[in-house]
């Protein structure tokens, strides 16, 4: 059955739904969820090419961030949260980080959430001074549970991962990790929905 063909609701306006109305979109909405790895997939490599001023492209460094915590001994989850911390660039201009943590989030556990969401703030100690931007922002953080983890993040995967020839494993590497992580939400508002 295509998307075409697929049973519809009937209602114009959601208060004149019913309970088959419902039932076909909850079958349609696990169909689309079961392929979100794809669009996670496909979104990445819109990362490819942009350099946005760097010496490596988006999808280079995001690479090698994963590659660099993959082979530190991180487990899947943290890989593919660096996988990831940058995947809002092409969507959030101006709040990157914010992008990626919410698509993670139904995902992964807090502290990973967390080192998502502030690990632009933290990576702002190497330049926000240039920009003239308070460097030390991220102190405010510091009494914070996860402040020594988002800042070895920045510090030993994120920063440094800006190397044309520096390791970087490809896309095809981390799909397999990409697809667990994503395979069932821990969290989501309808978590409790789609389990019956």
């Amino acid at each position: 059955m295509t998307n075409e063909t697929a049973q519809r609701a009937s209602f114009t306006h959601m208060k004149d739904g019913t309970q088959e109305d419902w039932q076909a979109i909850a079958g349609s909405f696990g169909e689309f969820a079961k392929t979100l790895p794809d669009r996670i997939m496909d979104h990445l490599k819109l990362l490819e090419g942009d350099f946005g001023g760097f010496p490596v492209d988006r999808l280079t460094h995001c690479l090698q961030t994963a590659t660099r915590a993959h082979r530190d001994g991180k487990d899947e989850e943290y890989v593919v949260c660096a996988l990831l911390h940058d995947i809002g660039d092409t969507l959030g201009t101006y709040n990157h980080a914010d992008v990626a943590a919410v698509l993670l989030q139904p995902f992964v556990t807090e502290e990973n959430h967390w080192m998502v969401k502030h690990h632009a703030i933290f990576q702002g100690y190497y330049f926000f001074h240039y920009l003239g931007l308070d460097r030390n922002m991220r102190d405010e953080y510091e009494a914070q549970p996860h402040y020594q983890r988002t800042l070895e993040f920045v510090t030993k995967y994120d920063s440094p991962a800006f190397d044309p020839q520096a390791e970087t494993l490809p896309l095809a590497y981390f799909e397999p990790m990409l697809r667990r992580v994503f395979a069932r939400p821990r969290q989501s508002l309808y978590k409790k929905a789609m389990s019956e």
